[in-house]
């Protein structure tokens, strides 16, 4: 009898049905496997491929449209202090865990040396210069002058635009939520109290 057959005296399968039929289910299993992702492999979006060359973006700043040439490498925070002129953020760190840099995004308040340039098309930047002009000073600045919320000065835009975003989302903040909410500044001259004071303050006329 030869190794190929099947031995009719007793329970199994021959080698070459063993894999007749192992060559079968797989046939069949990924026939089902194309079947099932083919059609969500159809619903991801197109992979938005940028080339490494420089591109001209538009930026909206302060209020107004900046166009500005940038490779897709260059961070927000390079942009805005080499191209704009905008040097309140401050490139301290370059572990992005200061807060030197922090700007407001959609409202949001933002390490700038987190995001791209090109990331940020299409969406609101607002930095500490657009805090105080001669027409009006923001209460934040103003609170951070009652309280004396300055020393050096070097991390106080960063902690000026993240309390101006907090208390923008978080009218009537508490103290502590005040305290917690600016955990990703630093500050290495020690101002905190007139900082969390200033912060407080802002709070309590927002709401």
């Amino acid at each position: 009898m030869g190794r190929d057959q099947t031995n009719h005296g007793g329970p199994g399968f021959s080698r070459r049905e063993f894999l007749k039929g192992s060559g079968a289910a797989v046939v069949a299993g990924a026939a089902a496997t194309a079947a099932v992702d083919g059609p969500l492999e159809a619903q991801q979006p197109a992979t938005k491929i940028i080339s490494a060359g420089p591109h001209t973006i538009t930026l909206h700043v302060n209020g107004e449209d900046q166009q500005v040439t940038v490779e897709p490498r260059v961070l927000l925070i390079d942009v805005l202090r080499n191209d704009l002129n905008l040097t309140g953020c401050k490139d301290v760190c370059d572990r992005s865990t200061c807060g030197a840099c922090t700007v407001l995004i959609d409202g949001k308040p933002v390490y700038a040396c987190t995001r791209f340039a090109i990331e940020v098309v299409g969406q609101k930047i607002v930095t500490a210069e657009s805090l105080h002009s001669p027409e009006k000073t923001d209460d934040v600045v103003t609170a951070f002058c009652k309280h004396d919320a300055i020393q050096c000065g070097f991390c106080t835009p960063g902690f000026v635009s993240a309390v101006r975003g907090f208390c923008d989302q978080n009218p009537g903040a508490t103290e502590d939520a005040c305290r917690r909410a600016l955990g990703g500044n630093i500050c290495r001259c020690g101002t905190y109290d007139g900082v969390l004071k200033a912060a407080y303050d802002t709070a309590q006329i927002v709401q």
